[in-house]
């Protein structure tokens, strides 16, 4: 029950670095270094349990531990590698130099991460043996060790280690006792293929009053540099140990397939602009390169009020100016920025996405194609069976009508979702449009949407032309009163819906609206058809601009029940179709196709029944 108690204390303080002693960056890895005396400390007491802590404090991904005891009569004849592995909960793995007192003695590592292989090797020694141990992961190796005394010994031991790891084709760090001055023979030469990641000027030992630095944490560069360093500390224990311990947070270079966390997706499309967005597992900087040559490619990057808008994992940059009807061509490009400090950063590799290409609309457009979506939740296996339906013919724009994220609880709901959405309906080529459904306003993380999708004009309610055709699309917000319990007092959608009354107003009025052959209205919840007496504060407001309007045509989803409510029927001046819900086989898919003049509305099931085909 203890251990239990232990490890769950130890595991919530992975996570909660607001009460972590020590912060760390995201995205770094904490090492730590310590000789612990085989757990004597200065007051004679030996006391695992207070390294234990300490450990615990200063939350190390990996520790390096020197002169530890295993069953040696001196200690106690304890594992002193179990019992910290209990306490903290973090992998054991021990390897002795020489056998003394009843036990063994030697060097330990303490991981969160499994090792996937360990090996030790000898080192010279004459007085006493010496090894180093060697523990490697699946992104990095460890190398832990306890030099000698002298230093002719110290010299050839660091020759032997730095021979040794040759064999590893990934980032290799250096810990531990080396009983050598930074000034040395062995430092010097370490440093000529090794960085000293802690930082010297702070003495090791002894742990009371340290005089000098004979502790260290290094990173081997090889050809190149793998990693950077955020910060190095000896810590202020002088009584737990005849040393003191150190830690560094380093940041591993990402390997280059593995800093796109997406592909690109188009948003905010128009006659003379365009919006490409796209995710990054690391921080970057990142900038678009596009043409319409595509051997002839110029570099937008996003800045804001003079500063480039980076070391984030959301990119966006917007292309303006563009030629309308034109073919360009385009990449994404994304630098992991491994270190960002006010006078120093430093870079991982570039990478670049390959070239891509989308074509701006034009005023005289009278053919396309626009597939709408609403109500998928989270299921994807219904949405690619739906999009499976309608993706044989070429098509210009889609548009996924609310609820196609469901809550947004984490991160993970909308990047999830990216990543099934985007590259089945080709994002890097084609223009994609959300629209909020109730279920995207919850959430712990629902504010944070808009962050990974654009917002044509900065709103979620729009008006744009694709050809002679307007589209005009609506944000209903919840479907629950704001002072619903459940919102507790946190909503205020009466604003936004009287503020897109205002909004309506304006746009059927305008000459782009009153100019267009074709007139669509997309919003999520209904408000035509509704049951009496509900809950539709959209119908109170919007109803009465639209009464004499002349759309062609509205599409909603919301209820889940595919439905068709004829133009009049319940006093709307056209028609309204109602898309399905997110189960098999009621699922729907709208298709919105014109050629010339003719409109034309398709609505297909996830059976694959064409549930309407209709001139407009």
């Amino acid at each position: 029950m203890k251990k239990t108690i232990l490890l769950t204390i130890f595991c919530l303080a992975l996570f909660n670095t607001e009460a972590q002693t020590y912060p760390q960056r995201e995205n770094t890895h904490r090492l730590m270094s310590y000789n612990i005396h085989h757990g004597e400390g200065m007051d004679g007491k030996i006391d695992i349990e207070r390294i234990g802590k300490l450990i615990i404090d200063i939350n190390p991904e990996v520790v390096g531990l020197q002169e530890v005891d295993s069953i040696v009569a001196r200690s106690g004849n304890i594992d002193i590698m179990q019992m910290l592995s209990a306490q903290t909960g973090m992998h054991a793995t021990f390897g002795y130099s020489i056998l003394h007192d009843g036990g063994k003695y030697g060097n330990g590592i303490l991981t969160r991460e499994k090792p996937v292989a360990v090996r030790k090797i000898a080192l010279p020694g004459a007085r006493e043996a010496r090894t180093a141990l060697i523990v490697e992961f699946e992104k990095f190796v460890i190398v832990n060790t306890h030099l000698s005394l002298t230093n002719e010994e110290r010299l050839e031991s660091v020759k032997i280690i730095t021979d040794a790891i040759k064999v590893y084709d990934k980032p290799i760090f250096l810990m531990g006792d080396l009983n050598a001055p930074p000034d040395s023979d062995p430092i010097t030469f370490l440093l000529d293929k090794w960085d000293i990641l802690s930082n010297p000027k702070q003495f090791t030992f002894p742990s009371e009053k340290p005089t000098g630095t004979i502790d260290y944490i290094f990173g081997y560069t090889g050809k190149r540099q793998p990693y950077a360093k955020y910060r190095a500390q000896v810590i202020d224990e002088q009584v737990a140990s005849d040393h003191r311990p150190l830690f560094v947070d380093i940041r591993l270079k990402t390997p280059t397939s593995e800093v796109m966390r997406t592909i690109p997706y188009l948003q905010s499309p128009g006659t003379d602009e365009m919006t490409v967005m796209w995710l990054t597992n690391v921080p970057a900087r990142s900038w678009v390169e596009y043409g319409t040559d595509p051997d002839n490619l110029k570099r937008v990057r996003t800045f804001l009020e003079g500063v480039m808008v980076a070391n984030n994992k959301i990119n966006q940059v917007r292309l303006t100016g563009l030629q309308p009807g034109t073919k360009y061509y385009y990449r994404v490009v994304s630098q992991e920025i491994t270190r960002y400090s006010s006078y120093y950063k430093e870079f991982g590799d570039t990478v670049r996405s390959d070239i891509k290409s989308f074509t701006t609309w034009s005023d005289d457009m009278k053919d396309f194609r626009v597939i709408v979506y609403n109500d998928i939740h989270s299921n994807m296996e219904m949405f690619n069976k739906l999009h499976s339906l309608v993706e044989d013919k070429p098509y210009d724009l889609v548009i996924f009508n609310g609820d196609c994220f469901d809550d947004v609880e984490v991160e993970s709901d909308i990047v999830d979702r990216l990543i099934t959405y985007t590259p089945r309906i080709k994002s890097d080529e084609i223009p994609s449009i959300f629209i909020r459904g109730n279920h995207e306003t919850r959430g712990e993380y629902s504010l944070h949407l808009w962050n990974y999708l654009g917002r044509m004009g900065g709103r979620s309610y729009s008006a744009f032309s694709l050809g002679d055709t307007r589209f005009v699309l609506l944000d209903c917000g919840e479907d629950k009163p704001d002072d619903h319990w459940v919102y507790y007092d946190m909503n205020d959608y009466t604003q936004h819906r009287i503020d897109q009354a205002a909004f309506l107003k304006e746009e059927v009025h305008s000459a782009a609206f009153k100019e267009a052959n074709r007139r669509i209205l997309i919003h999520h919840i209904p408000i035509f058809g509704v049951r009496p007496g509900s809950f539709s504060p959209c119908s109170d407001l919007w109803i009465p601009v639209l009464e004499n309007v002349p759309f062609d045509i509205s599409l909603n989803g919301h209820t889940h029940r595919y439905r068709v409510i004829e133009k009049g029927e319940t006093g709307n001046n056209f028609p309204v179709i109602i898309g399905g819900g997110n189960s098999e086989p009621d699922g729907t898919v709208m298709v919105l196709e014109k050629k010339g003049d003719k409109l034309t509305l398709e609505v297909i099931n996830a059976a694959g029944n064409k549930l309407l085909e209709r001139a407009l």
